[in-house]
C-alpha cells in the first residue's frame, strides 16, 4: 500500500512571502501548486480582466456556488497527479480547505508572515494586475481575506517564518523548515 500523501500547506496574507517560500520549494525539487491559480484560470474563463476586484469576487462566487472548501476541491486531482509523495500548496486561505486537503492528505502548515507596511509596500513593487496600487485597495483586499478564514488558518500554523528582511534570508528559513518536514 502506498504512504498517505503529505501536502505541505503555505499560508499567509498577501505580500507577505508565499511565492518566495515556494520557489524555495522548488529549489528544493517539490511538486508546487497554487491556490490562487485556480481563482485566476476560472477569472480568465469567464472572460474577465485579473483586476484586484475580479479576482476577489470571482474568489467569493465560487466558494459561495460550491462551499467554502471549493479551491481546495478543485485542486485536489492535481496533487494526486503529483508523482511526489510530498507536495507545496501554496495559498490555503481558510479552515475548511484545510480540512478538505486533510481529508485526502496528511497535511503541514506553514505560515509567512510580515508586517501590513511591508506587504503592501511589496504588492506595489510586485506589479501585478491583481495586485491593489492603494492603501485602500490593500486594506479592502486583506479585510476579504480574513472574511474568507485566513487569519483562523494563520492563527493554528504548524510552522511560523518571519519575513520582515531579505528574499535570501526567507528562503533558507523555509529551507530549513522544508527540509525537516519532508521525511
Amino acid at each position: 500500500m502506498q504512504p498517505r500523501k503529505k501536502v505541505i500547506a503555505i499560508s499567509g496574507m498577501p505580500g507577505a512571502g508565499k511565492g518566495v517560500a515556494s520557489a524555495a520549494a522548488k529549489q528544493l525539487g517539490f511538486d508546487v501548486l497554487v491556490l490562487g491559480d485556480v481563482i485566476r484560470e476560472e477569472t480568465e474563463r469567464r472572460g474577465l480582466d485579473p483586476t484586484p476586484q475580479n479576482i476577489g469576487a470571482v474568489m467569493l462566487q465560487v466558494r459561495e456556488l460550491e462551499g467554502s472548501a471549493a479551491v481546495a476541491k478543485r485542486l485536489l486531482p492535481k496533487i494526486e497527479q503529483c508523482q511526489s509523495n510530498v507536495v507545496i500548496v501554496e495559498g490555503v486561505r481558510s479552515f475548511h480547505e484545510l480540512t478538505e486537503l486533510k481529508s485526502k492528505f496528511e497535511v503541514i502548515t506553514l505560515v509567512i508572515h510580515a508586517s501590513p507596511k511591508t506587504r503592501f509596500q511589496r504588492l506595489l513593487s510586485r506589479g501585478r494586475s491583481d495586485d491593489p496600487k492603494t492603501w485602500d485597495t490593500f486594506y479592502e483586499r486583506d479585510n476579504r481575506e480574513l472574511t474568507v478564514g485566513l487569519g483562523q488558518v494563520i492563527a493554528l500554523a504548524d510552522h511560523l517564518a518571519v519575513n520582515e528582511n531579505s528574499i535570501t534570508e526567507l528562503q533558507s528559513t523555509v529551507k530549513g523548515i522544508l527540509n525537516k518536514l519532508k521525511t
